[in-house]
């Protein structure tokens, strides 16, 4: 029996019980139980159906209703969540990530702090993220990285007699981490030249195997990484390289501003790291934050890119359009700047839509951790984990007409009426994703150059390509596209 065959659910109309705290009491009890006896079985013949966790929101909430344990499948009740999550919201344990920390002695960064220590750095993170004229300041910095892209793709697709790139995940991959770190470091880093230093495809195989450990990690008590080991020491592996990575580059970044400081040089620059190191914030945690920061971006840039790209090729009239739309914003200009995407709304659309179908992640968590809340009608104890199952919302059949189907359009008619809860890809309140904005941009740029200078087309005799679970939402295989180029 694999991990997620133990949820205990709650029915809308529970039986033989007079209100719903009772069946949640009595059910997380149960589960808390038997999950150390099942999770062992976890780490082998589960491995595979642990990646299919997100077709599981939709098939739970059709069987059992919108209230699955600790599951929450429906819209209405993932905003009554998000409206008691207070000054100092808790997102879930992540507890192997954190079990890390406390063994290697590394600081805590936004996807792991909690409470006063994380509420400084977003704090601080925000003010140079969130704001639109501050994230402005990047698009010259991000097109020069577009460029290398484009570049590469030309190439590329010039080596196969019908423009057939593979694997594009894998490059757009590259281009994420080259992206972030220039924004983080205000430097490059090679991902997007012709041979990849072996450190940065190390680093980029290294978040890879750290994702797909993570469920199996999480899976498995702390007792049974004794008897099974290879999974928490690949983890832990990983993610020594990750922090290793990571400070070198800021070890480099900080000691060119020493140099400069000690010829009497002036100071600035709007690379995170500077930011971060000039508000006095700990080295540790500086680490910390920049780190997670990389592996973040990274998947967020690769995963939007990949299946914009697949459904466009398979939709050529929104291509055709999208395109358009470019063009005639651009005015016979080559490179887009970060003021012409409010001038975009399809191209806004399509990013709304790709996300609705493939969210980065497909499903989020809350812990209210000062009080018992009632959700739906059932009061859920404090310190529980609620699961906000979003893949099952933005598929839901009640939100959206045709909900598999990609229709961008969708979005700028908004004659739907979907619940604003039902697609929320990088999530609401204080502990959304603090580089969303950084993340849309690049996002933006890269598709509004590469259809600019190639129509793509899907590979011949390719199959659907199906969304798994790897922690994140990634294509089950490899996408592969043809870059015919204009």
């Amino acid at each position: 029996m694999c991990m997620m065959h133990i949820y205990i659910y709650i029915t809308s109309n529970p039986p033989n019980c007079r209100n719903g705290s009772n069946v949640v009491s009595k059910n997380l009890s149960l589960f808390h139980t038997n999950t150390s006896r099942y999770a062992s079985l976890a780490s082998g013949f589960c491995e595979r159906a642990l990646h299919c966790c997100h077709l599981y929101g939709p098939v739970w909430k059709a069987s059992f209703g919108p209230i699955l344990t600790v599951h929450v499948a429906e819209p209405e009740l993932i905003e009554q969540v998000l409206r008691e999550e207070g000054q100092h919201p808790m997102r879930s344990d992540l507890s192997s990530w954190k079990d890390y920390r406390k063994l290697r002695g590394e600081g805590y960064g936004l996807l792991t702090a909690e409470g006063e220590e994380w509420q400084s750095v977003r704090s601080l993170l925000g003010k140079h993220m969130l704001r639109p004229k501050a994230v402005e300041a990047y698009d010259g910095t991000l097109n020069a990285v577009v460029t290398d892209l484009i570049h590469k793709l030309k190439l590329r697709s010039q080596q196969s007699s019908s423009g057939l790139v593979t694997d594009i995940s894998a490059e757009f991959y590259r281009f994420g981490l080259e992206g972030i770190s220039s924004v983080l470091f205000e430097s490059r880093i090679g991902c997007l030249d012709p041979v990849v230093p072996v450190e940065t495809e190390r680093f980029i195989q290294s978040i890879n195997t750290m994702f797909v450990m993570t469920l199996l990690t999480m899976a498995m008590p702390q007792w049974l990484h004794r008897l099974l080991p290879r999974p928490w020491d690949t983890f832990c592996r990983c993610w020594d390289y990750m922090f290793q990575f990571a400070k070198g580059h800021i070890d480099q970044r900080l000691e060119d501003e020493r140099q400069k400081t000690a010829r009497g040089e002036r100071l600035e620059g709007r690379y995170l790291t500077y930011f971060l190191s000039q508000a006095g914030v700990p080295l540790k945690s500086v680490y910390s934050n920049v780190t997670e920061l990389l592996l973040a971006g990274v998947d967020t840039i690769s995963s939007t890119l990949s299946w914009s790209l697949y459904e466009l090729s398979r939709h050529p009239e929104v291509q055709t359009a999208l395109r358009d739309e470019v063009r005639h914003v651009m005015k016979g200009r080559s490179v887009p700047e970060a003021r012409d995407v409010a001038a975009m709304p399809l191209m806004k659309a399509v990013m709304k839509e790709i996300l609705r179908l493939y969210p980065v992640i497909p499903a989020n968590a809350r812990v209210i951790t000062d009080r018992d809340i009632t959700v739906g009608g059932y009061l859920i104890p404090r310190n529980t984990l609620i699961t906000l199952c979003h893949y099952a919302t933005s598929r839901d059949p009640r939100q959206f007409c045709d909900p598999d189907a990609f229709v961008p359009r969708r979005w700028l008619s908004r004659s739907e009426g979907s619940h604003p809860f039902a697609s929320v890809p990088f999530g609401v309140g204080k502990r959304s994703c603090v580089g969303r904005r950084i993340a849309e941009l690049e996002v933006y740029l890269a598709l509004a150059r590469i259809l600019m200078h190639f129509n793509v087309e899907p590979a011949e005799d390719s199959d659907p390509v199906q969304p798994m679970t790897r922690t994140l939402l990634v294509p089950e295989k490899q996408i592969n596209l043809r870059f015919i180029e204009r």
